[in-house]
């Protein structure tokens, strides 16, 4: 098999919104827009919104919400981003904190209860650092000091 691409494709009631959510807070551009889908892109990362109810749909999985889902955002500096977010209105569900299996991160609640996890990498600590492969600890360890 040889994979072309994958990415998630977030079932809504409300496509529309959707679509403005991850446009404004997370610069996503529109590559196709219609009213039941619409596909984003930001350089090589793609995130697509459809109508929930939609008949591209199979019967019996028409519910409504992608609700259930954790995104995560890994980015170069969380805690500018999450000041951004937090300036334009968001509020986090989980507060800004660094954790010892190696993240600093925040969380928020986006459109149809998705989760956004905003992470930067940082040096896990204690018996967390033993559960890494060398090469996950090293790239681990360098953005800790970038």
């Amino acid at each position: 098999m040889n994979l072309m691409s994958l990415y998630p494709v977030l079932m809504t009631t409300d496509v529309a919104s959707t679509a403005d959510f991850y446009r404004t807070h997370f610069d996503f551009e529109v590559a196709f827009e219609s009213d039941w889908y619409v596909s984003l892109q930001r350089g090589r990362w793609e995130l697509a919104v459809l109508d929930a109810s939609h008949a591209t749909i199979p019967d019996g999985y028409r519910n409504g919400a992608a609700g259930g889902l954790l995104l995560n955002f890994e980015v170069d500096d969380v805690d500018a981003v999450h000041d951004r977010l937090v300036a334009a209105g968001l509020t986090p569900v989980r507060p800004l904190r660094s954790e010892d299996f190696g993240q600093r991160h925040a969380i928020f609640a986006g459109p149809d209860n998705v989760l956004l996890d905003i992470i930067t990498p940082i040096a896990p600590t204690g018996e967390f650092a033993d559960q890494f492969s060398e090469s996950a600890l090293a790239e681990a360890h360098a953005g800790a000091h970038e």
